[in-house]
């Protein structure tokens, strides 16, 4: 078993079972039989073999080629039992609603999942509220409540407390909203994204205004000039990294279930679109390992894509579900979303530099492949299971159209910690730095892109001295000593431009039901309207949302470099 000695830094910080005082009563090899014991422990409702696939999970992610989200690795095996990481609740329009909800999201954040919210349905500032005879404090106040109990449950100490707030723009108090994170203290446990319509983005590009509604009458209530709207959202975005935008329009066009109602929100990191009281296992590919003699062996991956699906199809059955109607929901869409981390690895791996129409092609055939092999085994497991129960009136649901078991089988996830257990890149990102300090649960890593140091050594350029160079930098582009075919193969997220992180993202989303967590980086120099440009581009590439993060904006960075401005 390789792992890293930040791997076992983070499994010990996060994941090792541990006794009534603390300490860890658990190896890595325990865990990981551990989690393949728990999900194997569903086979013979459908038939299968418990030992078989125990073993055949145990081999999967024991060798790091696959792991699942962070809530499986935790409490697989526990009396919580709950191994989803992505929840989506409703906030309805009465304080009853907004407080019963807040208590379902605090069962969700202690067992380690991600809570995401439309704060849409909630009338707005200052509109009536006849009960009382008084008026409501809107959306934004009652995020703030909820800001404040994430901070209280803290997720047990194991992950740190994770929301996302969503609202839409045509909501009239869409301008507090996108405003509200400037002031850097507010809303620290939430990322918060504007559900920009079509229509709004339409009016944008025609510079017209569009029409504000109160959801509590369904009336307009007023009009705004779209790209005075637009810019405010840049330039919050600029100043703080949010909010982000979410696309709803094109989510809700790819709604798998659309007879079950429409999306509002998506998880935290705004790659997972669900409906409320929906949750989805995650899972992901290091696609890294599966390099071999300058090439992806499709055969391994292959099988193994077909193995995680039905993984993560046992990990719906093996949880064990904070409130009956999310069981209800998950076990009834079944949705799934196996992704791929290690990207920017395995670009070098290739000698194919990040941001080259060469990585871009590869992106687009590796994740069809992905995708249709992951279809292909969902179908085959409705041949053995049945398909997902509320498959009449989906979007398959018609001659000639597959029967799966899962509505949906493929997510793009940002994969923090479980590229570090891996010793892999994250997600689809590129190398955020070479060589470079973070912070985990306020444990200090060293992160140090392994490639790099093999690649060095190799060619003879590799010194102490280079090495403390790098970390001090953060890139090899000025550092004397590095060949310049290595500086492209290396160049990290704040060297692409933003246009080139956009078309990785689009290329990996024309192959992805749901969406893609994908980080657009920008330099410290870049301007508001720089990220205008950004946000339209990815509207342009069929993007289903776009987070954009400048560095060195107010909401800070972990990491400082000196090449960096």
């Amino acid at each position: 078993m390789e792992l890293t000695a930040n791997a076992l830094r983070v499994l010990r910080a996060r994941y090792l079972l541990k006794d009534a005082d603390g300490r860890v009563v658990e190896t890595p090899a325990e865990m990981f039989g551990r989690i393949a014991r728990t999900v194997a422990a569903v086979e013979p409702r459908y038939g299968g073999d418990t030992a078989r696939w125990e073993e055949r999970f145990f081999e999967l992610v024991s060798d790091l080629r696959f792991l699942p989200n962070s809530p499986t690795i935790m409490n697989a095996g526990k009396p919580s039992g709950q191994l989803a990481a992505c929840f989506v609740l409703p906030v309805e329009d009465s304080m009853q609603g907004i407080f019963d909800t807040l208590k379902n999201a605090a069962l969700i954040l202690q067992s380690g999942g991600g809570t995401g919210f439309s704060f849409s349905r909630l009338r707005p500032r200052a509109d009536i509220v006849r009960s009382t005879g008084g008026i409501a404090s809107g959306p934004v106040s009652f995020m703030k409540i909820y800001n404040t109990a994430t901070d209280v449950i803290k997720q047990g100490g194991a992950r740190r407390g994770a929301n996302m707030g969503i609202l839409r723009v045509d909501h009239p108090d869409v301008l507090d909203f996108i405003r509200v994170k400037r002031a850097a203290a507010e809303l620290a446990n939430f990322n918060i994204s504007v559900a920009a319509t079509d229509a709004f983005m339409t009016a944008v590009l025609d510079d017209r205004e569009y029409g504000l509604v109160n959801p509590r009458t369904g009336r307009e209530a007023g009009r705004l000039r779209a790209r005075e709207v637009f810019a405010e959202i840049a330039t919050s975005a600029w100043e703080s990294g949010d909010p982000g935008l979410v696309f709803i329009d094109r989510i809700n066009a790819a709604n798998p279930t659309p007879l079950l109602g429409p999306f509002e929100s998506t998880n935290p990191c705004g790659e997972q679109p669900l409906l409320p009281y929906e949750a989805c296992v995650l899972g992901s590919l290091d696609l890294s390992r599966f390099v071999r003699e300058g090439e992806i062996d499709r055969t391994l991956l292959s099988a193994d894509i077909r193995t995680a699906v039905r993984f993560l199809d046992d990990t719906i059955d093996a949880s064990v579900y904070p409130l009956p109607a999310i069981e209800a929901m998950h076990t009834g869409n079944r949705k799934i979303g196996l992704g791929v981390m290690g990207w920017a690895d395995t670009l070098i791996l290739l000698g194919i530099p990040y941001n080259h129409r060469r990585a871009f092609a590869l992106a687009r055939e590796t994740m069809r492949f992905v995708s249709d092999t992951a279809r292909a085994a969902s179908a085959a497991l409705a041949g053995e299971r049945g398909a997902f129960p509320n498959f009449g009136g989906s979007i398959y649901d018609g001659p000639g159209m597959p029967r799966l078991r899962n509505a949906t089988v493929t997510t793009i996830a940002p994969t923090g910690t479980l590229a570090t257990i891996a010793d892999c890149s994250s997600g689809i990102e590129p190398l955020f730095a070479v060589a470079y300090k973070r912070l985990v649960l306020d444990t200090e890593l060293s992160e140090v892109s392994r490639h790099f140091v093999r690649m060095a050594r190799e060619r003879g350029f590799y010194s102490e001295e280079l090495m403390r160079e790098v970390e001090r930098r953060g890139s090899v582009g000025r550092v004397t000593g590095v060949p310049a075919e290595v500086k492209r193969l290396f160049r990290t997220a704040l060297e692409i431009p933003p246009e080139d992180h956009i078309e990785m993202q689009a290329a990996f989303q024309e192959f992805t039901d749901n969406a893609v967590s994908k980080t657009i980086n920008l330099p410290r120099r870049a301007t508001p309207q720089e990220v205008e440009r950004a946000f339209l581009r990815a509207y342009a590439r069929g993007c289903k949302g776009i987070t954009v993060f400048r560095y060195g904006s107010k909401r800070g960075t972990l990491v400082k470099f000196a090449d960096v401005d």
